[in-house]
């Protein structure tokens, strides 16, 4: 009776399609420019899709949460999927209206149903496979065609089913996914078959290792379930990862367009729980320990991240990418003169946001802040402590006032390009080798802008090429530098100085005789804080000759061949 009523179905199905479309097979929408330049992904379904609420640390997260950062920023996505929808009750509750009024020629529109269609006690979601099922993908389908929106179908995600004996069920849809692949093979629509991607997922894991992945919560661990859960159906984070990993897959397998501004982040940083952790730190925590060759790539989105960050030795090639300079801001407030419980001083170096204690580190597009405020009050407060060798800092932002920038590591080099930084004194202080390239240098204080305390013999310090040294209102007198140490390093190169640079460029570590010792040099500045011919006479201008030593090249790249832009 059974096999009748499908075979009168298919014919029912049949005959419907070649009436509706009778002109011919499916051809995919052209390719459509927004005003904006942006496409949208419309997301349709169930719970295993949708936004969660997040209260009491919630860690329950839908596939779809994660969508937006496999996607360039060119394609917006919209999640349309609730907890406990069908095809029916998505139309029904208005869902499906919305979506219809939203979709504009040349999107996407991502329908994944099954879960709740299947429930035959629920007549508000009951949709039976070949028959309501089906009708409702169709309208979903022929509706998007009609708008010259790519409609993509995808097999609902397993439930993690495995019997006493741990034997994987893989069927635990029934007819759905067949249903739903009938529909695609009857429109030529492309199908992400996420049953298959997903059962294989499982099967492979096996019963233990999968539960990670899924909402199985030991009890008191959780305010939003403090009794506990064993759920197979609903994913936490790094579950939710996985199945958007697989629908990526899909992507590259089935929609060539829109592969196109797919991206690869290992680890996704979101205060909102749209990633794999909400706080910077716990990414850190995540990457694995001594990666010789694979640089584990950490996306943070935009947002105030009230966190001091410590990158330790073990976790090194990092690249971390910010989503905006002046939008993804990671910041404290702690200061040398403050107290640790134990009592003591916190100190200069205690005082740090970030710590860079590991090699091979890229942070990029984003901003570093001590907020602990005026030095004047409260001393000297770091923004980022750079312990580790072979670190580029591009397109970020160093705010504070006292000690900004500290290059502590003795033996290490980094490489600072398209940067600001700013500070009152000695904002840009320590040990290392670093090259900075088409900086900001902003003074907020008439003091010293550098204190190199490069070691004696060391062949370079502190170089400054093609940076621009500016003041805030009423900044009127600031030195180029002063030599912290014996040895210190200094040079300034083709660089613009404001007005606030005082005629004498360099001066002396107080009473200490460091200068006699130190190496502090300009080539080409240029500007109204320009004046070599009134430069301390310890100083150094330097002749077109002496440049050959201050290359990229010999600044950067080195005798061990590093190259920043693959920074491993």
């Amino acid at each position: 009776m059974n096999l009748l009523k499908k075979i009168t179905a298919f014919l029912v199905c049949t005959l419907f399609y070649s009436l509706s479309f009778a002109s011919g097979p499916y051809v995919p929408p052209a390719k459509v420019s927004h005003p904006d330049g942006k496409v949208t992904v419309f997301l349709m379904g169930d719970s295993t899709m949708a936004e969660k609420d997040l209260s009491g640390g919630n860690p329950e997260r839908g596939w779809g949460m994660m969508l937006p950062n496999f996607l360039d920023s060119t394609v917006r996505v919209i999640n349309y999927a609730q907890n406990g929808r069908s095809t029916k009750s998505f139309i029904d509750r208005g869902l499906w209206k919305k979506v219809m009024e939203g979709m504009k020629a040349g999107d996407y529109v991502f329908v994944e149903f099954g879960h709740n269609d299947s429930k035959k006690s629920d007549t508000t979601r009951y949709a039976a496979p070949w028959g309501a099922f089906q009708d409702n993908l169709r309208l979903f389908v022929r509706t998007a065609l009609e708008k010259g929106v790519h409609p993509v179908l995808l097999t609902p995600v397993a439930r993690r089913y495995f019997d006493s004996a741990g034997v994987f069920n893989d069927h635990c849809h029934g007819d759905y996914p067949a249903a739903m692949k009938q529909v695609a093979k009857e429109f030529g629509v492309p199908l992400i078959d996420m049953t298959a991607k997903t059962n294989e997922w499982l099967r492979a894991l096996g019963d233990s290792a999968s539960r990670q992945y899924f909402m199985w919560i030991p009890a008191g661990t959780c305010v939003a379930c403090p009794e506990g859960k064993r759920d197979n159906t609903h994913t936490k984070a790094n579950g939710a990862r996985k199945e958007c990993e697989l629908v990526c897959e899909g992507i590259g397998e089935q929609l060539p367009e829109l592969a196109k501004h797919l991206v690869k982040y290992d680890i996704v940083v979101s205060q909102d729980g749209h990633g794999d952790y909400m706080t910077v730190q716990e990414a850190v925590n995540a990457v694995p320990d001594y990666a010789h060759n694979h640089i584990t790539r950490i996306f943070i989105h935009n947002g105030v991240y009230h966190e001091r960050v410590t990158i330790p030795h073990n976790k090194f090639r990092i690249f971390i990418q910010g989503e905006s300079e002046d939008g993804t801001i990671i910041t404290y407030g702690r200061a040398a003169t403050q107290l640790w419980e134990e009592g003591y001083p916190v100190g200069t170096s205690g005082s740090a946001t970030m710590y860079i204690h590991s090699d091979y580190v890229t942070l990029q597009d984003l901003t570093v802040e001590n907020s602990a405020g005026d030095g004047h009050k409260v001393g000297q407060a770091v923004a980022v402590h750079v312990h580790g060798s072979k670190i580029f800092f591009n397109r970020c932002r160093f705010l504070g006032n006292q000690d900004t920038f500290y290059a502590y590591g003795k033996d290490n080099k980094f490489y600072v390009k398209d940067c600001y930084i700013e500070g009152t004194t000695d904002f840009i202080f320590g040990f290392s080798q670093a090259l900075f390239e088409n900086c900001e240098i902003h003074s907020k204080d008439n003091s010293f802008v550098t204190a190199a305390s490069t070691l004696p013999g060391r062949e370079y310090g502190f170089v400054f090429k093609d940076c621009r040294l500016t003041a805030g209102p009423g900044v009127t007198r600031c030195y180029l530098g002063r030599p912290w140490k014996h040895g210190a390093q200094s040079v300034f190169i083709n660089c613009w100085l404001g007005p606030h640079i005082r005629p004498e460029g360099w001066s002396k570590w107080n009473d200490t005789d460091n200068h006699k010792y130190a190496y502090f040099a300009e080539y080409g500045s240029y500007g109204p804080g320009a004046s070599p011919e009134t430069r301390a006479g310890w100083s150094h201008q330097l002749g077109k000759k002496d440049l050959e030593k201050y290359t990229y090249e010999k600044l950067v790249t080195g005798d061990d061949g590093w190259d920043p832009y693959d920074n491993r």
